[in-house]
């Protein structure tokens, strides 16, 4: 399960997303999200889908490397889906004794699944095609008019930077303490899910210790050199726009137009 953990890590490959500014895609990423929570209907998924599917296909990562990172999501979204079944009241689709299934029960539990599993993947594209650098240098430059209100831009893109480049070294590290106490007689596969889980607290006071190790390192590298965020810093490659990015941008654009043209399609069968 620690190597199905996707988000913060980045897919060397030669695709017409990976050559996206990064700013474009933090936009679309943006979009995507806020069209998922504004959607009705089944027509509103049908184009988010396919705008997914579109970006899927155009990264050119593998899609079983995406959705394996929808496992250590599985138990989160098997509870949301039995929570909204069972606990929301409506009409009846069937009864066994106490236990009842409504119908607006399996249309909120399908929006919910659709919405949180799109979610995953959306936001696993913007990582997997971008490198935090990258990704930092957009956030910074994307939200620098904030630098008018006095908000801390830099050291808000420094920590997200930071944190992304931390997750894979973590993984790896969890993985390594995992493979050292199984080679001591530790399994981490036997009982049930609550004896699993308590097999894992081990790992805790190792992990914290290696994290807060690396911490020191890095803060001790940043002051050697002098580090400041008040002092502007210049780029080695500058962000600059190029024709691609205009176009995604008209995309996004009649994307988020069509998505709020099928809030007003009102179909009594298919509205969700």
């Amino acid at each position: 399960m620690i190597k199905d953990i996707t988000f913060g890590q980045y897919y060397k490959k030669d695709s017409v997303i990976h050559s996206l500014d990064p700013r474009v895609k933090l936009v679309a990423t943006l979009v995507f999200l806020v069209s998922l929570f504004i959607s009705t209907n089944i027509f509103a998924y049908i184009l988010a889908t396919v705008f997914l599917v579109s970006a899927i296909v155009l990264c050119k990562v593998p899609f079983s490397f995406i959705i394996s990172g929808l496992k250590s999501l599985l138990i989160l979204l098997l509870i949301s889906i039995v929570f909204n079944i069972f606990l929301t009241p409506g009409e009846k689709v069937f009864v066994l004794g106490p236990i009842s299934v409504t119908r607006e029960g399996i249309i909120i539990a399908a929006k919910m699944a659709i919405r949180l599993i799109y979610l995953v993947i959306g936001s696993s594209i913007l990582t997997l095609t971008t490198t935090p650098s990258k990704l930092t240098d957009g956030l910074e430059k994307g939200l620098g008019f904030l630098n008018i209100f006095k908000v801390p831009v830099a050291e808000i893109a420094l920590m997200m930077s930071i944190a992304l480049r931390f997750i894979p070294i973590l993984i790896e590290e969890v993985d390594k303490i995992m493979k050292a106490q199984t080679s001591r007689g530790a399994d981490f596969d036997k009982g049930n899910l609550v004896e699993k889980a308590k097999s894992l607290v081990p790992l805790l006071v190792p992990l914290f210790v290696s994290a807060f190790r690396r911490a020191n390192d890095l803060a001790y590298a940043m002051e050697s050199r002098c580090y400041s965020s008040s002092v502007h810093r210049t780029k080695l490659r500058p962000l600059t726009y190029k024709r691609i990015d205009y176009i995604t941008y008209l995309i996004l654009l009649v994307f988020i137009v069509l998505i709020f043209i099928t809030r007003y399609i009102k179909i009594d069968m298919i509205v969700l």
